[in-house]
């Protein structure tokens, strides 16, 4: 079997508050102020691929990407968790490109990577949180998509997804090739790799494509967003002031209290 799994790298959603930092002007946040990781979710597809070979016994699994060159230590740490081969497109223009332009480039670069049987991306990236990246590239490749999977099986030479709605469980059966979105589950927590591994994983071959590489024209798809706008993003001030109580006597204190509140009330 013939697994591929898409990363995307991103702010680390964890970073402090205090250190969160927004470019007006390009609305968006601003690179530099947090680490680079790779989204959770992205993670989660990942493991859930590895444990789907451990099941099996046999299954080659390919990581992707379509980044700026940091994303590569994305991948390396996709190596480093056991994946068996990297692939990097490098994304030289907007560093947020839309989910439509995602799909179509990471669609190129499948069809140049060869066939396979199951295509995984993250339900969601952790930034902007679109979700629509999974969708559109089944799209692209003419493939059905399950959403929101978190176990995969594989029996028979058929599929078997297994997802949680608001009713309960749905199990799916499908034969490849397929595309999955994968959320979060506590069977598939991303597992830490070896530092051993980690050194390793820069010792194997990564590679490398450009736009033009892929037959792509690069000022369409350097353009940035295409079909939404960011109106406006802002860290949200709130303002807080604090008033004290003045009397003589503690009478006074809790007659001016209560006439303070009054005043406030009536002015919302």
């Amino acid at each position: 079997m013939n697994i591929l799994v898409c990363l995307k790298q991103i702010l680390d959603p964890e970073i402090p508050a205090r250190d969160f930092r927004v470019d007006p002007a390009r609305r968006e946040a601003e690179r530099g102020s947090a680490n680079l990781v790779t989204n959770i979710f992205c993670e989660n597809a990942l493991e859930t691929a590895l444990q789907l070979r451990e099941r099996t016994g046999s299954a080659k699994i390919t990581v992707l990407s379509y980044g700026q060159p940091s994303a590569e230590d994305s991948l390396r740490k996709a190596l480093a968790m056991k994946a068996d081969a990297a692939a990097l497109i490098v994304n030289d223009g907007n560093a947020n490109p839309d989910p439509l332009t995602t799909a179509r480039v990471l669609a190129a670069a499948i069809r140049k990577l060869g066939t396979f049987d199951l295509i995984m991306v993250g339900r969601e990236a952790g930034d902007w949180g679109a979700g629509q990246t999974g969708g559109l590239l089944a799209e692209e490749l003419g493939l059905p998509c399950v959403s929101f999977v978190d176990r995969i099986e594989s029996e028979g030479g058929q599929l078997r997804l297994k997802r949680q709605t608001d009713t309960g469980w749905e199990v799916l059966e499908a034969e490849p090739p397929i595309v999955a979105t994968v959320t979060n589950d506590e069977h598939n927590l991303p597992r830490i790799p070896k530092v051993r591994d980690v050194m390793m994983s820069y010792r194997q071959p990564l590679t490398k494509w450009t736009l033009d590489d892929l037959g792509i024209e690069a000022n369409e798809a350097r353009a940035g967003n295409t079909y939404y706008q960011v109106a406006e993003l802002f860290i949200p001030q709130k303002e807080t002031r604090c008033e004290f109580v003045t009397g003589d006597t503690l009478d006074q204190k809790v007659e001016s209290f209560a006439k303070r509140i009054v005043e406030v009330t009536s002015a919302l």
